[in-house]
């Protein structure tokens, strides 16, 4: 084993040594804590990277460590190939900007802040490397105990309702996925995803059901986890109630499911399988009710809060039906997507934060009743009389704050030419390419009605940020607070919206990468001959006994 080779581990082990680091110091050293965690997550970013650099180099590496260098499927292994490298970029990312934002203030609003922050980082992390459902199951449950922790940060009744019905939810999920995967080991006696792939294709056709049964087990956990309608009810409540910055790193939780459903759904159910296709039009049914769902959200959300969440709902809605369909170049569109609309959530929900600071609470919904009811004629007048006032100068942070708003809003509804369109393109251009879709020569019933709520959520994006935006930075307000914004703060929303803008200039390279890593995820054969040594005999014997011949004595080992 290489040096290199290490580097798939670190980026687990380094958040954990972090934390552990960060629990020795009392809450008072808050400096410092937050030292070891910037510190941490910039060479987390650094190893990032490198992981992207080598998985998609020349050929692509798949790198595979395994602990205790026991052979798999014996070891524990994780793997690194280019989606896995992607999705730990991606956390690492988001990880750094919402970090910094909170060191303006919002990590002294609770104990433990750095320390939760970086248990999240190696939960998130394992789960993406991790080549073993128990061990993804594990990772699981520390991502879930970091982010319960941290949704609560800052206290408050709304968070503590929300955090109940977070963790009651998250409880349920985790409970059908071992369920699930005691079902799964106990067709095919393995939970190593490579070594599952072998033996699934020759599961004894009276086993199949229950392998279906307990696959089916997980890919509910998997989409409670993931938003899918009617089972994203929690997501929105909690998602808009957390603070800014712990909001802005759940949008990759949510990811993290659909990593899972798009690695399991073509490593194990993939061509040549005997369940090829397995749940791919529930996925698709699936995710365009919570397309749907998710835009009507949007459309009827007054709090800025709600939009985002919503837009996150949608967000998921739109990966899950685009890996139903099962086509290489749908799957690189979801990719570029989905790292195009996790940034920017992610950036609006910080931006949120500070365009908040300067009004009253409940003037969303203020705004709204006056709407609707009509207000008081000599303020409509004086609003009016000032509206046509000319040459007050704006002040340099509402300018800021209206950009930044203004380009979130053409990236959530996908508007050109900026990244979040290029990847709506990309998808649309593979949907409307009948070669592929493997479900006829024609464009389906599914993919057209995909094409229509791609459009319409677009749609329903822009008018909730066109309507938000002309209350908050159209009408001009005397009394208004100045609102005031350190640099740290608004430095993360700018690096955010500039990495989208460099996506957009780097269409063709950045498209290149996810094209790449959709065609290896396609085609995991690869994939499987770095995890497992080469075939000997011994695993058929193992795939015959996991599938309890008819004949032969059952009790043999």
């Amino acid at each position: 084993m290489s040096a290199l080779d290490h580097l798939t581990i670190l980026p687990i082990l380094l958040p954990l040594a972090a934390a552990a680091i960060i629990l020795l110091f009392d809450e008072r050293r808050r400096t410092l804590k937050a030292g070891i965690n910037v510190a941490a997550t910039l060479l987390l970013l650094c190893l990032s990277a490198a992981l992207v650099i080598r998985a998609g180099g020349l050929g692509g590496v798949t790198s595979v460590y395994r602990l205790g260098d026991w052979p798999a499927p014996f070891a524990i292994v994780l793997v690194a190939d280019r989606l896995s490298a992607l999705m730990v970029l991606l956390t690492s990312v988001l990880g750094l900007a919402t970090l910094a934002f909170s060191l303006a203030r919002w990590h002294r609003a609770g104990a433990h802040f750095h320390s939760l922050f970086q248990i999240l980082l190696m939960g998130l992390n394992g789960a993406f490397l991790t080549g073993d459902l128990f061990n993804l199951f594990v990772f699981f449950e520390v991502m879930l105990a970091a982010s319960f922790g941290l949704l609560l940060h800052g206290s408050g009744a709304a968070r503590i309702r929300a955090g109940l019905q977070y963790i009651a939810v998250n409880l349920t999920a985790s409970m059908l996925f071992l369920i699930g995967v005691s079902l799964v080991y106990g067709v095919t006696g393995t939970l190593n995803m490579a070594d599952l792939a072998t033996r699934v294709p020759v599961i004894r056709p009276g086993d199949r059901t229950l392998l279906e049964a307990g696959a089916a087990l997980l890919g509910m956990s998997f989409l409670i986890k993931a938003g899918l309608w009617p089972l994203c009810f929690w997501l929105p409540q909690a998602y808009s109630v957390a603070s800014a910055p712990v909001a802005a790193i759940f949008v990759i939780t949510s990811k993290v499911a659909i990593y899972i459903i798009l690695r399991l759904s073509l490593l194990v159910f993939g061509p040549g399988s005997g369940a090829e296709g397995f749940g791919a039009d529930v996925l698709v049914l699936g995710g365009l009710a919570t397309i749907a769902f998710g835009a009507i959200g949007v459309l009827a959300s007054q709090a800025m809060g709600r939009i985002a969440s919503f837009s996150t709902v949608v967000s998921s809605g739109t990966l899950l039906a685009a890996i139903g369909f099962g086509n290489v170049g749908v799957t690189a569109g979801a990719l570029y997507y989905l790292v195009s609309s996790s940034i920017t959530i992610c950036a609006f929900f910080l931006l949120i934060e500070l365009v908040e600071r300067g009004r009253e609470p409940g003037a969303d919904m203020l705004a709204v009743t006056a709407e609707a009811f009509g207000g008081d004629e000599d303020d409509a007048e004086k609003t009016v009389h000032e509206s046509e006032q000319v040459g007050i100068a704006l002040p340099a942070v509402i300018a800021f704050l209206g950009t930044g708003f203004f380009a979130c809003a053409i990236l959530i509804a996908g508007l050109p030419p900026l990244s979040g369109f290029l990847a709506k393109f990309a998808m649309m251009t593979a949907i409307l390419n009948p070669q592929g879709l493997g479900r006829g020569s024609g464009i389906s019933m599914q993919a057209l009605g995909f094409l229509a709520l791609l459009l319409l959520s677009g749609f329903a994006a822009l008018l909730a940020m066109v309507r938000t935006g002309v209350r908050i930075f159209w009408v001009p307000r005397e009394d208004a607070p100045v609102q005031r914004v350190r640099v740290i703060e608004f430095t993360p929303v700018i690096a955010l919206l500039g990495i989208c803008v460099a996506m957009t200039a780097a269409g063709e390279p950045v498209m290149a990468y996810m094209r790449a890593a959709a065609e290896g995820v396609h085609a995991p054969k690869a994939y499987i001959d770095a995890v497992l040594p080469p075939r000997s005999p011994m695993p058929a014997v193992a795939v015959e006994d996991a599938g309890r011949p008819e004949t032969g004595d059952e009790s043999t080992p």
